[in-house]
């Protein structure tokens, strides 16, 4: 009985990983910046949001790993087997468009962290994008692996502040329970953020990352079980802290200042760590604030590169050398030059152009999921293993609810409401 334990547990292990990594990851730079933006200019209001949108989350990355477990597949070489080289550059090309904003956005929060330091952006964001490229390059996945999965404790101090703020925890479960959908329709800007949000938490790289990372790590359809948990696991953990973010700049910022104050710059987000780091907060959210850039733009463009090398067959793969796979590379490289060059204009606002890039995510989605399920309810792609009504109703609901929002924003930007 104890070897049979031992068993599952070294089993367990042994896919953990892919699923735990993107959700991680999905709390980048960008992602941070939002939910305290969130919770800094609209207290609780959106906190109904992350609750929701967690079992979606869940959801969509628990289909992008069975997809890749069953077929063996990248999402972009299935989407050009089913549907055609013109829908996959489509595709692709939503895709490119989402990568190239969250991958500037995570430079931008690298330059934003270590300014806390009094460390000049045109010196850290190239001498960063090196790091990162050498990292991929050179390192074997496994390596690469093990970094990004360290790098996710440092969330947990969000967490930890969250609760020692001291929020007024009554009215945070009565804004999940009973949300205030006035604002949704009354504030185009509440409508935008709500976008950004949901684009924040669920990306379109997202799925295309981990249903690689999936094939690349040889999973099979006797692994599925463990890799479910894996993913269930990492959607609940991103969004356990992406809640507590915004509690914690709810009532650091928000509260403390007696109504909304946007924020502007790194130093001004990290009073959500006061509560547990007091005179060093802005130090510890720029250590954390760099992690999670480091890990976004590393990811991102890596999803980018997955993506094109595997819709048209080309040689895919963080565990091949540079001459083994010399196109994957190139996109790769050419990702995070764009991110850096982007950040290094100096007209460039940071803390709006990361938030921008998640409603552009948000934006985007749509196309992505309605891809995933036309293939995935494919008999003769996925046989036994296709989509329950469950999940049709909610992914389909989700897909929906964002092309509405959007147009309903588009709508009220365009007559001024």
């Amino acid at each position: 009985m104890r070897r049979l334990g031992r068993h599952k547990l070294l089993a367990i292990l042994a896919v953990i990983g892919p699923g735990v990594i993107t959700s991680a990851a999905d709390n980048d730079a960008a992602g941070i910046i939002t939910y305290a933006q969130a919770g800094a200019k609209y207290r609780f209001d959106l906190l109904w949001v992350i609750v929701l949108i967690t079992f979606v989350l869940a959801m969509v990355q628990e289909m992008s790993a069975r997809m890749g477990t069953v077929t063996q597949k990248g999402l972009g070489e299935l989407i050009r087997e089913n549907f055609g080289v013109k829908w996959t550059m489509f595709a692709l090309g939503a895709l490119f468009v989402a990568n190239l904003g969250v991958t500037v956005a995570n430079f931008a929060g690298i330059a934003m962290s270590l300014e806390i330091f009094g460390l000049p952006r045109h010196i850290t964001v190239p001498l960063a994008a090196l790091v990162i490229w050498l990292l991929v390059v050179r390192g074997s996945f496994r390596a690469v692996e093990k970094v990004f999965m360290s790098i996710m404790v440092l969330y947990g101090t969000y967490i930890v502040s969250g609760f020692l703020a001291r929020p007024d925890w009554g009215e945070v479960m009565r804004s999940v329970y009973s949300p205030n959908l006035e604002l949704l329709h009354a504030k185009p800007d509440f409508l935008f953020l709500t976008i950004a949000v949901i684009g924040t938490t669920i990306t379109p790289w997202m799925q295309f990352f981990l249903q690689a990372t999936v094939v690349d790590k040889g999973l099979r359809i006797e692994d599925y079980r463990y890799q479910k948990l894996d993913v269930f696991v990492g959607s609940f953990l991103t969004d356990l802290v992406s809640f507590f973010i915004i509690v914690s700049t709810a009532v650091m910022i928000y509260d403390a200042n007696g109504g909304p104050v946007p924020i502007q710059n790194a130093a001004e987000a990290a009073a959500a760590l006061r509560p547990v780091a007091h005179g060093f907060a802005e130090k510890l959210f720029a250590l954390g604030l760099l992690g999670a850039s480091l890990l976004g733009a590393s990811v991102v463009p890596l999803s980018t590169a997955y993506s094109y090398c595997e819709a048209f067959g080309w040689e895919v793969g963080i565990s091949r050398k540079f001459r083994e796979a010399i196109t994957f590379y190139i996109i790769y490289t050419f990702c995070i030059l764009v991110g850096v060059v982007v950040v290094l204009l100096p007209s460039v606002h940071l803390v709006d152009t990361m938030v921008s890039a998640q409603a552009v995510n948000g934006i985007l989605l749509p196309v992505i999921l309605v891809f995933m399920l036309k293939l995935i309810n494919r008999k003769d792609v996925m046989n036994d293993y296709a989509n329950s009504k469950t999940y049709n109703v909610v992914v389909w609901a989700m897909a929906v609810v964002l092309i509405a929002m959007t147009v309903a924003w588009l709508i009220g930007t365009f007559l001024g409401y």
